[in-house]
């Protein structure tokens, strides 16, 4: 598929079928989110998939699906039949920093003005949206509530946060949103030019 439309069709959808998705497609998913920057290639984020549906019914619950089914959204989370949870690692990224190519010896330790641990996260999610849509698959994306709850649910090391779960499915129709509806603002309210 091109990328213009590849991107063009990439949407938070919340409503899909029951309709599988093979373990091939997963991982081809994730082999795309590997090929997002890294920050002196700490390759801090990884994932954690899940296909069983009991544990994918416990992962909606801490994420809040009572309060999207209460506001009127099918229950998306429980029903996606892939949750690919985003996490990343602190950790990582300042192990990294202290090699030898990246630190001299008697520097101080790197200040992090930005959290790029988090930057890189957020890129390797965007791929798997995008690689979801070239899939002809549909996805949405929720943050998580309660990470802590998240993180003994699914034995995920302490210095590893889960940021959040990409949900990941064959779309079914689903009412249109509010922000669906406000669309795209003006390019000139967003691109500044030499100056703000």
């Amino acid at each position: 598929m091109d990328f213009a439309v590849v991107v063009g069709h990439r949407r938070m959808v919340r409503h899909f079928t029951t309709e599988p998705v093979s373990w091939a497609t997963v991982e081809r998913l994730v082999r795309t989110a590997q090929h997002a920057p890294s920050a002196g290639y700490s390759q801090g984020v990884s994932f954690v998939a899940v296909t069983d549906a009991a544990l994918r019914q416990r992962m909606a619950e801490i994420a809040g699906e009572a309060w999207y089914t209460g506001v009127g959204h099918h229950p998306f989370l429980s029903e996606a039949p892939v949750h690919l949870v985003v996490c990343t690692s602190e950790a990582a990224y300042r192990a990294r920093y202290r090699e030898p190519d990246k630190r001299k010896p008697g520097q101080p330790e790197r200040v992090w003005p930005v959290p790029y641990w988090h930057t890189d996260a957020g890129c390797a999610l965007m791929l798997v949206l995008l690689a979801a849509v070239n899939e002809g698959l549909a996805a949405a994306f929720v943050g998580v509530r309660d990470p802590a709850r998240l993180r003994a649910l699914l034995g995920i090391p302490g210095d590893v946060l889960p940021v959040g779960v990409v949900l990941i499915g064959h779309g079914a129709p689903d009412k249109a949103t509010r922000s669906a509806q406000r669309g795209r603002g003006p390019l000139t309210d967003v691109l500044h030019r030499e100056r703000w």
